[in-house]
């Protein structure tokens, strides 16, 4: 029997993985789905550092992930999480004392490759340490660097190789005495990230951080990463995620609300439908719907991260109205002028040039007594 068919209830499989604190959050057992990104700045810069992660925190990012591969980056740690709201993972790779005094400088969680770390020796030293002061380790697994001898059990980079070189860490880790762990098997190849994580979310009942990794750009890396990311949430399978993209790493927590929002798999914030436009739009809607997009993803509207909200941007008298009047509020716009529509009544009647501020100020005095 092929191992994915073993994944008969996908809701099991979210609700039986292990329960994991990750300082102030939690993950697994049925838990909602967290969204995770990285930083891209230097993690030494403690102010340019904080100053993004403080963004990310706006926008909705549940855990926050820096680069440590400098005994500098490690100690920026501890000033770091002093200004900052939200668990922060030290991400590690090759030196095992970077792990050691990433965690004395109080990282949430380590993430490490037990197979790059140096050696079984090393990796208990690690393990001991995190089980000293109860941090959670996430085991990562990509398909880019997966041993030559699985690539060549397996003839190439398979799903199977990716599970089987995630289980053999795992058990490195368990065999030093620790369970407190996260895994995370990654491709880039949407198929395979199927189905490796089908086959290891029947093996095992840890967490599973799931993501599709270097995806690619905002518009191409959005588009694979919500296609690969729904395949595998619709089964029932992942605890926390990461949309992995090359850009601005505000834009990963943007397209990862919008695909849990669109599994039915979070609420709160706010949803922005509009007309494609066709021959019968007499303004310049693309535009318009372009910067009421931009435009609710400032800091001030954060208010709505908790509160569902849908908004409408019309832009001819077919479906605009009826449109319009379904969403909490709307723009029903044409000829140079538009209607602003709130819980199905219109509020509002202005020129197309004093849309966006007036949509702004309805936001902005948003009540739902209203």
């Amino acid at each position: 029997m092929d191992r994915c068919s073993k994944l008969t209830d996908p809701v099991s499989q979210r609700a039986k993985s292990k329960i994991i604190h990750i300082g102030n959050k939690v993950i697994g057992g049925g838990n909602p789905i967290l969204i995770q990104s990285m930083t891209n700045t230097k993690t030494e810069d403690t102010h340019a550092t904080v100053k993004q992660i403080l963004k990310l925190e706006s926008l909705g990012c549940d855990i926050i992930r820096a680069a440590v591969p400098t005994v500098e980056a490690a100690k920026a740690l501890s000033e770091i999480k002093k200004r900052i709201n939200i668990p922060l993972v030290a991400d590690i790779h090759f030196d095992y004392r970077l792990a050691l005094l990433a965690m004395e400088n109080k990282a949430d969680k380590i993430r490490i490759n037990p197979g790059n770390i140096g050696g079984k020796e090393k990796l208990t030293e690690v393990v001991n340490e995190a089980k000293a002061r109860n941090i959670p380790i996430r085991v990562g697994v990509n398909s880019g660097s997966l041993e030559k001898e699985v690539v060549k059990k397996y003839g190439g980079v398979t799903a199977s190789g990716l599970v089987e070189s995630a289980m053999d860490k795992v058990r490195l880790i368990e065999e030093a005495g620790y369970g407190n762990l996260v895994i995370s098997i990654k491709s880039s190849d949407v198929r395979m990230s199927y189905e490796a994580h089908a086959q290891i979310a029947a093996l095992t009942d840890y967490p599973l951080h799931v993501g599709i990794t270097e995806s690619g750009t905002i518009f191409s890396g959005s588009i694979k990463s919500a296609i690969g990311l729904s395949l595998i949430l619709d089964k029932g399978i992942g605890d926390t995620i990461r949309v992995s993209l090359t850009g601005d790493p505000a834009e990963e927590i943007k397209a990862a609300k919008i695909i849990l929002r669109t599994l039915g798999l979070r609420k709160g914030g706010i949803e922005i439908i509009s007309c494609p436009t066709c021959g019968r739009t007499e303004i310049d809607l693309i535009t318009l719907a372009n910067q009421v997009e931009n435009m609710v993803a400032d800091i001030k509207f954060s208010k709505f991260n908790d509160l569902d909200l849908k908004i409408a941007v019309m832009g001819c008298i077919v479906n605009g109205p009826g449109e319009a009047k379904e969403a909490d509020i709307g723009i029903c716009a044409g000829k140079g002028e538009g209607l602003i529509i709130k819980k199905g009544k219109v509020v509002k009647k202005v020129a197309e040039n004093e849309l966006l501020a007036a949509l702004s100020d309805e936001l902005i005095n948003w009540s739902n007594d209203d």
